[in-house]
């Protein structure tokens, strides 16, 4: 569980920079340049979701500390939810939508979705850490993301039908196949059977 702890700290961590020292932030890239700071921040994340999945994956492997029994048909909810998170974090790169028009931030908004559907469907310790973590995280990102538009003036374009019509078909494909063909293999777990 330390190095799950360890991964989300350091991940998280580096994703929050910008929400609890923005000033800090701004003199990091003053000092070290853009490039010098994406480069730190992508290797620090990518140290942090690398411990954080051999973390997820030893944990997985020691006597489970069960807080809750979620019921059976809970993964068929989970399923319905991480389908609609999927659409919300492709809305985050197809332009003009109306998702992102109304949400600002449906990539946040998408991992909070994620993450609490996973908590629905899991109630080992750590599940609990893993997924409240991101969804603790991703609501705080997201209602500051949310206040820092505001503040800025950042208005998102309006949304057009075939712009939303894309992000659904491609959210719903990259859904199918991770949830029928990529989860299993990768996670250890087929959540549709």
């Amino acid at each position: 569980m330390a190095v799950l702890i360890l991964g989300l700290v350091i991940f998280i961590g580096v994703h929050s920079v910008r929400i609890a020292a923005p000033q800090w932030r701004d003199a990091q890239i003053a000092r070290f340049g853009v490039k010098g700071w994406r480069a730190a921040f992508a290797v620090l994340s990518l140290a942090g979701i690398v411990l954080t999945i051999r973390g997820y994956g030893l944990a997985r492997h020691t006597p489970p500390v069960q807080v809750w029994f979620p019921p059976f048909w809970m993964s068929h909810v989970t399923a319905l939810l991480t389908l609609i998170a999927f659409v919300l974090i492709v809305a985050t790169w197809v332009r003009g939508n109306h998702l992102q028009r109304a949400i600002g931030h449906p990539l946040l908004c998408g991992i909070a979705l994620w993450a609490f559907a996973h908590l629905l469907a899991n109630g080992t310790l750590h599940d609990i850490v893993l997924f409240g973590a991101f969804f603790v995280w991703s609501i705080t990102a997201l209602l500051a993301g949310r206040r820092r538009d505001r503040a800025t003036g950042i208005v998102y374009p309006a949304g057009v039908v075939s712009r939303d019509a894309i992000a659904v078909a491609i959210g719903f494909v990259a859904w199918a196949i991770f949830a029928f063909y990529l989860h299993g293999p990768l996670i250890g777990v087929r959540p549709l059977g």
